[in-house]
Formats: structure tokens, sequence, C-alpha cells
């Protein structure tokens, strides 16, 4: 079954001129000179950069992006949406925007500790594309395709080969295991990306979902508002709103992707009454310096984003280079508590390798516990005492 609605669509005669490189060049630098077709979803992931000689016409590569790009076949192959990047930095090697988007070679370099399915998802799958680790919830791998590939995928043993959506048969299987267990009371969606999916497809398996009476909640896992944010139309967001309670996280990293055409997104869907959040991952020389994560959360929120999870940047294979010790982002939380309000504050988690699920890591404040008595430290650093009830 087919699932993007671009796929048989033939590319117009100005699509194939933009495909030539030298005017997607201009779009890109010139927002002035963008056509009417830059805000269509549809046109964005036809006019996608995946090859090294596409980019290289774009902006200047250094090596290790050159071969990064060379050996990036396959699943998680680059791909990037003409507006994502025109967001990048084209002469700083150190943009966060083009590390995410980017390969290195890096990514060829392998630990002893990195991990295939650093979750432990499949173990924890009793039916094809369905993972149930969690008492009460469960989430629903609906598709491996995304509008633009992060070098940092946990998913990466999975997503990238553009292939159509769960098949109707395997979906079938899914909402048999999700009837049996009257204990899940909460899907997540997600993938790849369910918003690359079309909207009467996507409608179609929310609808079942709905059907089913014990399940109470569901949410979707998306990364589409951020890279493709003209697919955020009136059109999904009056779909997505018949189907409350239906909540959506967002995947933000950098305060450089709150654009206006972002902000738009989150409206159409705040609008719609849909609550968002925000899951961010930590990644070493993109957003793990304090200032910039308090304002990533703080530009969340005047976009009517709730900053949700920080991610500690999974073990999945070829990820060494983005990823910090714990320490950083325990130090980041200590300069987000009390130094801003507590509705910017997220938890910050470490998914437990294997399979253990998201374990909070923070700060410490309670010093110490004696009967009746608790030694508690603020933000500043200042100790303060707390009585109990005898």
């Amino acid at each position: 079954m087919e699932g993007l609605s671009i796929s048989s669509e033939p590319p117009s005669s100005k699509t194939a001129k933009i495909e030539g490189r030298s005017d997607l060049a201009e779009y890109i630098e010139c927002p002035a000179s963008r056509p009417e077709s830059w805000n269509d979803w549809k046109w964005q992931i036809r006019n996608r950069i995946t090859s090294l000689e596409a980019l290289k016409d774009l902006m200047p590569l250094s090596r290790r992006e050159e071969e990064g790009i060379k050996r990036a076949t396959g699943r998680l192959a680059m791909a990037i949406t003409p507006y994502f990047l025109s967001l990048i930095d084209r002469q700083d090697p150190r943009c966060p925007i083009r590390k995410q988007a980017i390969p290195r070679i890096e990514e060829f370099s392998v630990s002893s500790c990195e991990l295939v399915d650093p979750c432990g998802e499949d173990s924890h799958s009793p039916v094809p594309g369905l993972v149930h680790r969690y008492p009460d919830r469960a989430l629903l791998i609906v598709t491996d395709s995304c509008a633009m590939y992060c070098r940092y995928c946990t998913r990466k043993r999975m997503v990238g080969e553009e292939h159509p959506p769960m098949p109707v048969e395997r979906f079938d299987d899914a909402i048999k295991y999700i009837r049996s267990k009257k204990s899940i009371r909460d899907i997540l969606i997600s993938g790849g990306d369910p918003l690359m999916m079309k909207t009467e497809l996507l409608e179609d398996y929310i609808k079942r979902l709905r059907a089913i009476p014990h399940l109470e909640i569901i949410r979707i896992g998306t990364r589409v508002p951020v890279t493709l944010p003209m697919r955020i139309t009136g059109e999904l967001a009056a779909m997505l709103r018949k189907y409350h309670p239906l909540y959506i996280s967002i995947h933000f990293s950098h305060p450089r992707e709150i654009s206006p055409e972002v902000e738009k997104a989150c409206s159409t869907l705040a609008d719609a009454g849909i609550p968002l959040g925000s899951q961010t991952v930590l990644l070493k020389g993109v957003n793990d310096r304090p200032v910039v994560m308090k304002k990533l959360m703080q530009e969340l929120l005047k976009i009517r984003v709730r900053p949700y999870y920080i991610y500690q940047c999974d073990m999945a294979v070829g990820t060494g280079h983005f990823r910090t010790p714990v320490s950083v982002g325990m130090n980041i939380m200590e300069e987000l508590r009390g130094h801003t309000t507590g509705y910017a504050v997220p938890t910050f988690v470490v998914d437990a390798p294997g399979g253990g699920g998201k374990i909070p890591v923070a700060p410490t404040y309670l010093l110490s516990q004696a009967k009746g008595r608790l030694t508690l430290r603020n933000y500043e650093n200042k100790i303060f005492t707390y009585s109990e009830p005898e």
C-alpha cells in the first residue's frame, strides 16, 4: 500500500529544472526568490538532497563529510529537505544544524559498547512493528521513512530505506495484540515518521486504534514539524483533532530550528487542541552547552511546545562522536532548575541499554535524611532543613 503522497506523482518541468540544482541554490540563499512550490511538502520531498554531487553544488564540504556521504548508503543514507538545508550555515563546519544532517566519516567508527538495537526494542516485540516494553503502553512503528535522516538515529537499523508503510496485514496483527492486552491504555505511533504517510492512511490507522475501548491515549512521535513544517496543513490538523485525546511529541535539537515556518506548524497543531511536547537528544557540539539548551527550552514554550524529555544519546552504532558524558546532561539540568520557569525544565533520562526503559537522572538536592528531618539544597546551593510531621 502506498504511503507517501508524493510517490506516484511525476515531477513537473519546473521541478525537473530545480533538480538541476542551480535554481535550488538560489532559493536556499534568497527567500524572496522562492517559488510558491517551496511551501509544498511534496515538492520538498521530491527535491531532497541525496547525493554528494548535489550537495557539493550547494555548499563547500569538509573531507570528513565527503567521505561520510560516500559511505552512507542503504540504511540511513543522506536525505535533506531544501527547507532544512536553508537553516544550515554553509560556511561553518561547526553549524549545529549541519552536524545533524550531513554524514561524517566518524559514523563508521564503531565502539565496542555500541549496539544495533540500543533500547532492546526487537526483544520486546510480540508481533512485528509493535514494541511492548512498559506495562500500560506500547510503541507502534508504522513506517521507516523520514523527511530528513538524523545522523544519530537510534533506529538506524530499520530507518531509511523508503519502504511503504506498515502493510495492512501487519497492522491487523498489531491491532489484535493491543485488543488482547487490556492493560495497554496508551499507544505511541512512531517510525520513521508517521507524518510522512498519506493523511488518509494515517487516519485509517488512528481510527482503528481509537475504536479499541481500553485504549485511552494516542500519541504521535515526529520530527516533521522541524524538518518539513509545510507538511502540517490545515487538512492534517483537522483530521487529527477528530481523535482526541491525541498528543504529539516533536523532536527538537537546537534553537535555530525554531523558524517562522516551524512556529506556524506548531500553531496549526496547537490550535487544533493537540497538546505538544518536545523530545531533545543531548548531542555533543549541537546542544551540550547549558546556555543553548536553556534557550531551546524557552523558545519552545513561546511556540506552545512543552519541554518533555532530554535524552542521553543512545548507544546506537556509529554515534560515539555525538555522545557526551552523562554528567554534561546533569549539569544542564542544574542550570535549568530554578534558573528558568519550571515549564521549561524537562526530565533528563538515560534509556537503559537492552530495554531497561527510561531512567531519570538528576542532580542531588536531598543531602541527608534522618527521622523527621531532611536536609536539602536549592538551586543557589543554599542549605535548608525540612521537618516532617511527627
